[in-house]
């Protein structure tokens, strides 16, 4: 967890321009595309040659003209061959294809009261990004994958591929009788032909949605059926992890329940699925049929550290934001994945717990300032990009969704979220932009936010406050000032928002909101008695960075009293006292005790910093801490001692703890620790199956460093 000391905070202020590692603002300008049709529904048929990795496709499409006179269509078409373009009476239409594009010259002129209809005939035999034929291996079987994002639905499919565009479509896939095929929608029918040995999948997705949230996904799968009341949920998996794949998703109708509770709009599609794919890493969102990575499935021991929990609810989030309203242009990728990381969160807090909400809400912060301190700060509605992925990015995400929980904080829960059930009903099925969402957010709440929305969508940065108090004990004042310092950074506004105070007395806690406006503010509370601590941002509602400097008293009643976010703070900021005998046992009791395993962790690495045998009972004791997380670190610091006399204790730790990370870090610590005798334990522990062969890689790691001695 990255915390930042008074001291950081006043280098990076005057560094600050160094770290604009990439000049973001030399990126094009890009314009939302404009376009003479609105597509109104596709009729997709291919005959899918799996040996041949190659297929045969019509796709029939209906538009309707925006303009009079229009004579030509243009669609994108890269990679794929035309050979034919046929009107609704068969009547073949001259054609040109060049340049990514596909230029179809109509028989005559159309108004706008038209419809217009016609098929484009067309083969692919190269190997295309947007459609993957992804050979068989030991664990997975041959399998074609799609992914569609952000313009690739065009490699295989002859459309309009730009998001401020929504269709209807069907998915017509012939293919060999040994694959199942999945696409968005319904399943209509699969028709079986004995004589050709293939049979021919139907799938229909009625309702509009975006071509780069199609997809194609084909392979023997295993197909586990679940439901949430009558909404079809199912699972689309290799036939070798059935069992723990029915544990992996076991949640996921409990996690659309809730986005259904949450957001006050029922799920808006004919059924949800998610499916396996060797080529993705992580999981991407599609209409009713979410793609994600192969580590989605865990065995029993994987998910302790390598769940997917929070993966498989971020994609289910995006059948509401992204799915349902999709961002119209790249600019507003926030308006899909800022809403899909806040609801991840949301429901982690619901789930997990307020700690664990809280803590992922702290990593979601840090995530968005490691980028803005290492690579670039940008508005998160931003224009400039060579291609749209460069937006998705820890703005996008993290960012986007504390910006999220900033305004959550202003409006009050019930506004907020009245807001955004409205903002989905009025704009269901439609491409939005930010300005939608700002007009939403004033009609429902009855309150001007566009000074909000100016300072965290359309400008860089972030506020970094400097914080400093005084107690005038003959007046009972606490004087506290409140400084700006972000304005070095170019572009980067003087805030205008509120913030809790937080006041703890020995008899009462006491929480006072200010507003803050300018680059310095002082504000002066009467209270009964010096407080214990003072709270800047109690409730932890800001994204920020700030330095406040405190007492060693203050900072030990605050790393026992004060919520999860609080304490891991102040057990940071007590390095400054690191040679007191309180601090230093406030840290020993802490990571034994304290409620949180991240602040117990973060204790017991301070503690293991100093390399002194004196806590090394203090970190056998914590190899048996009840979260995994805290006895990894444990088993590290211990290897750091380089005792052999560890070896035993930690061969021990290998063989029962339940989980593959300390597993692992058993075995490096070994390799730290251990002479030569240990090489042919090494040698059988590489042999032990995990979860991305993580046990495997560290003995190799364990082995190398004893050979290396």
């Amino acid at each position: 967890m990255r915390f930042f000391t008074s001291f950081f905070i006043y280098v990076f202020l005057f560094t600050c321009m160094d770290a604009q590692k990439i000049d973001i603002y030399n990126r094009p300008v890009q314009q939302e595309r404009s376009r003479d049709f609105d597509a109104i529904h596709y009729k997709v048929e291919l005959d899918v040659d799996m040996e041949n990795k190659m297929l045969i496709g019509k796709n029939t499409i209906t538009l309707s003209p925006l303009r009079n006179n229009l004579e030509t269509i243009v669609l994108d078409a890269v990679s794929l061959v035309v050979t034919d373009v046929i009107d609704y009476r068969g009547v073949p239409l001259n054609y040109s294809q060049n340049d990514g594009k596909l230029s179809i010259h109509l028989l005559h002129k159309y108004s706008h009261k038209d419809a217009v209809t016609f098929s484009v005939h067309y083969y692919l035999k190269e190997q295309v990004k947007g459609l993957r034929f992804i050979d068989q291996t030991k664990n997975s079987p041959v399998q074609v994958s799609s992914d569609c994002f952000p313009n690739k639905a065009r490699q295989w499919i002859p459309c309009y591929d730009y998001p401020n565009d929504k269709v209807s479509h069907d998915m017509i896939i012939t293919v060999d009788s040994g694959y199942k095929v999945l696409s968005n929608g319904s399943l209509k029918e699969v028709i079986k032909n004995e004589a050709s040995g293939k049979h021919t999948w139907y799938w229909s997705q009625d309702k509009p949605n975006a071509t780069y949230l199609f997809n194609l996904s084909i392979a023997d799968y295993a197909v586990i059926q679940d439901s949430l009341g009558t909404l079809p949920v199912n699972y689309w998996v290799y036939h070798s992890n059935v069992e723990d794949a029915k544990r992996s998703f076991a949640k996921t109708p409990y996690m659309i329940d809730f986005y259904n509770r949450l957001y006050d709009y029922e799920f808006p599609w004919a059924k949800y699925d998610q499916v396996i794919s060797a080529y993705m890493g992580g999981g991407v969102e599609a209409t009713s049929a979410t793609l994600l990575g192969e580590s989605a499935v865990t065995d029993e021991k994987a998910e302790i550290d390598f769940s997917y929990e929070g993966v498989i609810a971020h994609e289910i989030a995006h059948q509401w934001w992204g799915d349902l309203i999709t961002c119209r242009s790249w600019e507003h990728t926030w308006m899909n994945e800022s809403f899909g990381t806040y609801s991840d969160h949301l429901y982690k807090r619901y789930a997990w717990g307020k700690d664990e909400g809280d803590y992922d809400l702290l990593r979601k912060k840090n995530g968005y300032l490691h980028e803005a301190h290492n690579r670039y700060m940008r508005p998160i509605v931003f224009n400039r990009y060579e291609s749209p992925g460069q937006n998705f990015d820890s703005h996008t995400y993290p960012k986007g969704a504390c910006v999220l929980h900033m305004l959550r904080f202003i409006l009050g829960d019930e506004t907020f979220f009245r807001t955004l059930s409205e903002f989905l009903h009025r704009h269901e099925f439609q491409s939005v932009s930010t300005q939608d969402f700002i007009t939403c957010v004033k009609e429902v709440s009855g309150k001007n936010m566009d000074w909000f929305f100016e300072q965290f969508l359309f400008h860089p940065g972030h506020p970094v406050f400097i914080i400093e108090k005084e107690w005038d004990e003959l007046t009972k004042t606490l004087t506290l000032e409140i400084t700006q310092a972000q304005d070095k950074w170019e572009k980067v506004p003087i805030y205008k928002i509120p913030v809790n105070i937080g006041l703890y007395t020995a008899n009462k806690k006491i929480v006072k909101q200010v507003w803050i406006n300018k680059k310095t503010e002082v504000y002066k509370f009467n209270l009964d008695s010096k407080p214990l601590m003072v709270r800047f941002d109690e409730g932890n509602n800001l994204l920020k960075e700030w330095t406040f400097k405190k007492t060693e008293e203050e900072l030990l009643y605050q790393s026992k009293n004060d919520d999860m976010t609080g304490r891991l703070w102040a057990i940071n900021e007590l390095k400054s006292f690191s040679g007191s005998k309180r601090t230093i046992d406030t840290w020993s009791d802490v990571a034994i005790n304290d409620s949180f395993w991240a602040v117990r962790e973060a204790a017991l690495r301070i503690l293991g910093e100093s390399g002194k045998n004196d806590y090394k009972n203090l970190f056998l004791k914590a190899t048996n801490d009840k979260s995994s997380k805290v006895r990894t670190a444990a088993v590290n610091i211990l290897g750091n001692f380089r005792e052999q006399s560890l070896t035993s204790h930690l061969r021990k730790i290998f063989e029962t703890d339940k989980s593959y990370l300390v597993m692992a870090e058993a075995l490096k610590s070994i390799g730290k620790c251990g002479g030569k005798s240990q090489l042919s334990f090494l040698k059988e522990a590489k042999k032990v199956q995990s979860h991305r062969d993580i046990v495997k890689r560290a003995a190799e790691q364990a082995i190398e460093m004893i050979n290396g001695k």
